[in-house]
């Protein structure tokens, strides 16, 4: 599946670094090998996809607008690339039942670089969640970006809270990705609809969360007919109470950012409340727990809601 931020026709908030990536491409400055680090769900993905829609449609009608940083939905290569069928492009991630990015999805890519470009044009392979590749696929993916194919273009996007291979840093050029919490809100204002985040709770809107996760967490709470301005305590209560960890992987995935919102409060409204630290840390190490030895998770978020949601 690809990602959804293909669909992002817009770029906001991150002119700067479109605007340097095109100056060094158009001066044929852009190195081959290229990694895109920032917060998780900042629109990391996002930019790299108006980057290679602006190398593949140069050329072609309803080419790149970089004056207004934006995809023309009629063009051609992104359609191509919005399909996965592009000639020229390679797409690999983390499949969402799995843990990491395996040695067989880099022998493919290895596969795509060693045959021959469509109309003798750059290709380039996008790899997200890089710093999800195992031994086997980290050591797989470094050969090649040792002796890469010329015409071969790589963007590795990479949540700069995680750890990767020193020795594939060093063989790339990082380029930093940064936002503001104006820039942030400016992007969220943008692309959800309805007034999601003006409307949403003040529970929620913290520095935890990114743009991408504003974005889950808004399909989150349409699909499942979740109040804009329920508090953490209702939404927590309302997800246990209709298991939806288990049919949302965003939920199941971030719950640890979902207790660091209810506990916040908790000590934010009452600072010395040695019973809501105590919980903070007996809960935030299970679920560290349950993340790290693959543990039953429902039966924390039970004992959870016994223990903190229903506090009399």
């Amino acid at each position: 599946m690809l990602s959804k931020s293909i669909e992002q026709s817009n770029l906001f908030s991150m002119d700067k670094y479109i605007k340097d990536l095109i100056h060094l491409y158009e001066n044929k400055k852009l190195p081959n090998k290229i990694i895109l680090t920032g917060e998780s769900g900042i629109g990391k993905s996002v930019l790299a996809f108006h980057l290679i829609n602006y190398i593949f449609s140069k050329n072609e009608d309803y080419a790149y607008d970089k004056n207004n940083f934006r995809i023309n939905v009629l063009n051609k290569s992104f359609n191509l690339v919005k399909n996965n069928s592009h000639p020229n492009f390679y797409f690999s991630y983390i499949d969402e039942d799995k843990k990491s990015i395996n040695v067989n999805q880099i022998r493919d890519i290895i596969s795509f670089c060693n045959k021959s470009s469509f109309n003798n044009c750059e290709k380039i392979v996008l790899i997200d969640k890089i710093e999800y590749l195992n031994k086997n696929a980290s050591n797989a993916l470094l050969k090649i970006l040792e002796e890469p194919n010329e015409k071969v273009i790589f963007i590795l996007i990479k949540d700069s809270a995680k750890f990767l291979l020193k020795t594939i840093n060093s063989r790339c050029i990082s380029f930093n990705i940064n936002l503001n919490h104006a820039q942030k809100e400016f992007i969220l204002n943008n692309i959800l609809e309805n007034d999601f985040y003006e409307n949403l709770n003040v529970d929620f809107k913290n520095f935890y969360f990114s743009p991408g996760d504003f974005v889950n967490l808004y399909y989150l709470f349409v699909n499942n007919n979740i109040e804009y301005q329920f508090t953490i305590e209702q939404f927590l209560d309302y997800l246990i109470k209709n298991k939806l960890y288990k049919k949302d992987p965003f939920i199941k995935n971030n719950m640890n950012l979902f207790f660091e919102l209810y506990f916040s409060k908790k000590f934010f409204m009452h600072k010395n409340n040695i019973s809501a630290f105590n919980n903070y840390k007996v809960f935030t190490k299970e679920l560290n727990d349950i993340y790290k030895y693959n543990l039953d998770l429902e039966s924390v978020l039970i004992r959870f809601e016994k223990i903190c949601i229903n506090e009399k």
